[in-house]
């Protein structure tokens, strides 16, 4: 395993911990400004409701299926992400483009698919 998966495998464990508690703040520490999630700059609304007012969300977020594309300074991550609320389970895939800059690893783009 390379350094960079290393550090994405990392970043993704606490990003599925920051879904748990919810964490605002790790959110906007990792989303790039001027990320682009689902074709769209969604920075802020992602940190708002990771708000922890706006009530927990999941009671658990397993992630699986992990595959890591290293390009040095930048990786491609794809995997599939379990969430169950008190509602319900489902299941989403997601890839997210990681950049390494000046001030750590940053989401700079990213899909969801249900």
């Amino acid at each position: 395993m390379s350094h960079t998966t290393e550090e994405i495998m990392q970043l993704e464990e606490q990003l599925r911990l920051a879904e748990l508690k919810p964490d605002p703040d790790f959110f906007a520490r990792v989303l790039d400004d001027d990320a682009l999630l689902d074709g769209q700059k969604m920075k802020p609304m992602v940190v708002e409701a990771h708000r922890p007012d706006k009530g927990q969300k999941f009671t658990r977020v397993e992630m699986s299926d992990f595959n890591i594309v290293d390009h040095g300074n930048a990786a491609v991550l794809t995997c599939k992400g379990t969430y169950e609320t008190a509602k319900g389970l489902f299941t989403m895939s997601f890839m997210r483009v990681w950049l390494k800059t000046a001030q750590g690893w940053k989401i700079i783009a990213g899909t969801t698919k249900q």
